[in-house]
């Protein structure tokens, strides 16, 4: 298997990453994705034999294993890397499970490219939702020629494809990006029904990347997330981009879109990992509150206790919906073993407000705390400023270096650009919250439930008692 060196040595290549206007030379040296760049080497290097991730789980001891693996992941994350490779790689696995779902020229490719995605333990971010240049209309319907990807060339060999595609979370340090498309097409659209995947190194594929968060970290103690774990999100453009046909899933068929994420149990398995993950923040987030509560000596004062049962209440419910989406597994007609769609996607649509919530707690928590710290460490080694530090900003049986650190932490999790960002994307990880919910109305058995109601209301009339 590759190991992290590997993996960095190979991103010196020909890709065309855009920060502030210019192409970043070396993406694995410059100080915007070096620290995202050696967080992954560091995953590929703690889980070497990344099997059990990109490959589909055919027991219900193979998706425990899944799961063992994906913790150990986002654990070395604290579930900060919301891309880690595990995610693209669970929709890949569940492609290859299902070639009958593909049609008959192009399954082979998604067998081949999942055997070779294991065999190089390949990084694959994806970029699967339209430029939000209308949400009233489809790509026929915009003005002007493909502005969404789309197919403008067909060839012997392949296909040129132009425009463009969001939100390639990761994209500048992966090795290679699946474009496809998410968003519900119409038979307009056939121009846009593809789906593929591309070297981030590909000629014509640019990479304009929103402003970065690690070059702004004055040092890993005042910055301590936004200076690892910033993936970076990018527009991918696509400027007449060649695609050999065996790098081609879907081709001009809009009910293939939808039968690659569903069909195959795809959405339902990198959603699990998914959740695997947004566990295991959660938690992190809870033993900041737990330890804030601590330091400040308010841990058995009621409110508070109040306010940690409630983040506890919260992250068991993320917690139990991962066991349970396993425990209640089973396995499909060609012998993939889905995680439980009710349970996955009954959390999955409270995600958007989960998240804001326990955000909200740990501010409660934390209060004026978070704003009264040093401007940067320079002032924890600044002979002026040191004593005067340590004499008003500490806590009993906490120095003031410790209290300043946890409270830094709190900060670059609930109030800084990375927070904020972070906020954002979990509130809109499965899409806008009808989308999130409509996945857990779909999946939610209202057949029984509604039986239970019918056989109730039969067991009564209007006779007088």
């Amino acid at each position: 298997m590759r190991t992290g060196i590997e993996y960095l040595a190979s991103l010196k290549d020909d890709r065309r990453i855009y920060v502030d206007g210019a192409v970043v030379a070396d993406v694995a040296d410059h100080p915007a994705f070096a620290p995202i760049a050696r967080t992954i080497a560091e995953l590929l290097d703690l889980v070497p034999d990344v099997t059990p991730l990109f490959t589909a789980p055919r027991s219900r001891e193979d998706l425990t294993a899944f799961r063992v693996a994906a913790t150990r992941w986002a654990e070395h994350t604290h579930g900060w890397v919301g891309r880690s490779p595990d995610h693209v790689g669970a929709f890949v696995a569940a492609f290859a499970a299902h070639p009958e779902a593909f049609d008959e020229r192009f399954a082979d490719n998604v067998l081949a490219f999942q055997r070779r995605m294991v065999a190089e333990s390949l990084y694959v971010s994806y970029a699967i939702i339209p430029p939000q240049v209308s949400r009233a209309s489809t790509a026929s319907g915009w003005e002007g020629e493909f502005v969404q990807v789309g197919v403008v060339e067909e060839r012997p060999d392949g296909i040129v494809v132009r425009g463009a595609q969001m939100l390639a979370t990761g994209g500048a340090v992966a090795d290679e990006i699946l474009v496809s498309c998410i968003k519900p097409l119409t038979a307009e659209d056939e121009d846009f029904a593809v789906s593929f995947v591309v070297p981030v190194a590909a000629e014509g594929l640019k990479l304009l990347c929103r402003r970065p968060y690690a070059p702004a970290a004055s040092s890993e103690y005042d910055y301590p997330l936004s200076s690892r774990f910033d993936e970076t999100d990018a527009l991918v453009v696509f400027d007449d981009v060649f695609v050999p046909w065996e790098r081609v899933f879907v081709y001009r068929d809009v009910p293939g879109l939808r039968r690659q994420f569903f069909d195959t149990g795809a959405h339902v398995l990198g959603n699990w990992q998914a959740q695997i993950r947004f566990a295991v923040k959660l938690r992190f987030l809870a033993g900041l509150g737990r330890k804030v509560a601590a330091v400040n000596g308010v841990d058995r004062f009621p409110g508070v206790v109040e306010k940690l049962g409630e983040l506890a209440s919260l992250v068991s419910l993320v917690e139990s919906a991962v066991l349970a989406a396993e425990y209640a597994s089973e396995p499909d007609a060609r012998g993939l073993w889905r995680p439980d769609a009710q349970a996955l996607y009954g959390v999955m649509g409270l995600q958007a407000e989960l998240y804001p919530r326990v955000l909200a707690i740990l501010r409660e928590l934390v209060g004026g705390g978070v704003l009264q710290v040093p401007s940067s460490m320079a002032d924890l080694v600044g002979p002026e400023t040191r004593p005067i530090i340590d004499r008003y900003v500490h806590s009993p049986g906490v120095p003031a270096v410790e209290r300043v650190k946890l409270f830094k932490l709190v900060w670059d999790a609930i109030g800084s650009e990375f927070a904020g960002r972070h906020h954002q994307y979990e509130m809109f990880y499965a899409g806008a919250p009808f989308v999130a919910k409509g996945h857990a109305y779909r999946n939610y058995d209202f057949d029984t439930a509604v039986a239970e109601v019918d056989s109730f209301l039969g067991s009564y009339g209007t006779e007088t008692p």
